[in-house]
Parts: C-alpha cells; sequence; structure tokens
C-alpha cells in the first residue's frame, strides 16, 4: 500500500480513537497530542506525513528573523503536515495565513501548531485545517525564531519525527511512528470494521455484553 492509498482509505475510514486503540494495543500508549491542540474547523481532517519545525522565543530582532521559516515552508512536499513546536510559546504567533497559503500551494494538507497563530479568519476561509493551542494577533518577529527543521521536535507532548505519519480529527491529533505505519492502519482498518458491526447489532438490539464477545471492541 503507497502513501496516497493509505491516506485515502486512512481518511475514508478511520478516526483518532481507533487509531489509538490500535496503538495501545502495540504498546504505544503515548501518541496522542495534549487536548489544547484544537483545530479551527472541526470538520477538518488532517493525514500525511510530518513536516517538522522547530522554533524558540527570542526576545530581539535577529538580522533575517525568517530565513529558517522561509527555507522550511519552502522545502514542503506535497502530502506533508506542519508539525511546529514553539516550546508551548505563549507570546510567539508563529503561525499565520501567508504561511497557510504557502504551505497549501506546495502540497501540504494541514498544519499542527503547539503554540499561537494569528489570521484565524483568512484561514478558515483558505480552507486549509491549522490545529493550535489559541490565537494572538502577533507576529513572530521579535517574539520567536526558527531554528530548526526536519528535525525531531516535541509536539503536543508527543515527540514527532520527519515523516511519521499524522492524522488529526476533532477529537485531536495522533501521530504514528514511520516504522510501523502500515501495521497500525492495517490493524485500524480492521478495527473499525469490527465496531462498525458492533455498532449495527446494538443498534438492532443485541446486548453489548453478547456483541463484546463476538467482536472484541468496546
Amino acid at each position: 500500500m503507497n502513501d496516497q492509498e493509505m491516506f485515502r482509505r486512512m481518511r475514508e475510514s478511520l478516526y483518532t480513537g481507533v487509531i489509538c486503540d490500535t496503538l495501545d494495543d502495540l504498546g504505544y500508549r503515548n501518541q496522542a497530542m495534549r487536548e489544547t491542540i484544537r483545530p479551527l474547523n472541526q470538520e477538518w481532517v488532517v493525514v500525511g506525513r510530518a513536516k517538522t519545525i522547530l522554533a524558540v522565543d527570542v526576545y530581539h530582532v535577529s538580522g533575517n528573523p525568517y530565513e529558517k521559516e522561509i527555507a522550511a515552508v519552502d522545502s514542503i512536499l506535497p502530502d506533508e503536515v506542519v508539525i511546529a513546536c514553539t516550546n508551548r510559546s505563549t507570546q510567539n504567533g508563529l503561525w499565520g495565513e501567508l504561511l497557510s497559503t504557502a504551505s497549501k500551494v506546495r502540497g501540504a494538507t494541514g498544519a499542527i501548531i503547539d503554540g499561537l497563530i494569528r489570521d484565524s479568519k483568512m484561514i478558515v476561509e483558505l480552507d486549509f485545517p491549522v490545529y493550535c493551542t489559541g490565537t494572538k494577533p502577533v507576529d513572530s518577529r521579535g517574539r520567536g525564531l526558527v531554528i530548526d527543521y526536519d528535525c525531531p521536535v516535541d509536539c503536543g507532548g508527543v515527540i514527532v519525527h520527519p515523516n511519521d505519519v499524522v492524522f488529526a480529527d476533532r477529537d485531536g491529533v495522533v501521530i504514528i511512528p514511520k516504522d510501523i505505519a502500515l501495521e497500525v492502519v492495517t490493524g485500524a482498518l480492521d478495527k473499525a470494521t469490527r465496531e462498525n458491526h458492533t455498532r449495527e447489532e446494538l443498534l438492532a438490539g443485541k446486548y453489548l455484553r453478547d456483541v463484546y464477545e463476538k467482536y472484541g471492541v468496546l
């Protein structure tokens, strides 16, 4: 299963809960980001490979404050999801409309920002999925600085490596380590099918205990 087929099946059939359950079964119990990272639009679903960006707070305007930020966005590949660590900054409005526009044109499928963003109205109108901890109408210039990209980052309490698989919906953001991505997706698809059968039988009036014993999902 190549990435395009895998992402299509994930988008059509999966949701964060069933992915988390599958990761739990494999011993990966800390792959869901903090609940404070929320989508601007709850209807958005994000799937793709992680494009990691690392930023830190600063307290002065450097000579070229956007250099690595621009380089990171310009290097985005199709079907990547921006994963931005701000070290939980409350002063840096790292992300906005123009970065969203540039990322969408490069083929990104969304951005997960562990920090604040601005231009939320324009981002929603652009229909580029962005998750964040909140909004603040300030520029990053003199407040935050991108210091690296395509490196491991801590985003929402999860260590994310470049090319890990990202899945996000209204319930949150889950990171699937790249080395087990196919195994997790295959297992999650199977569990989602069993959950669908369970739901149908419960709606038909079957008892929860009997249905659980049959399909083994809850």
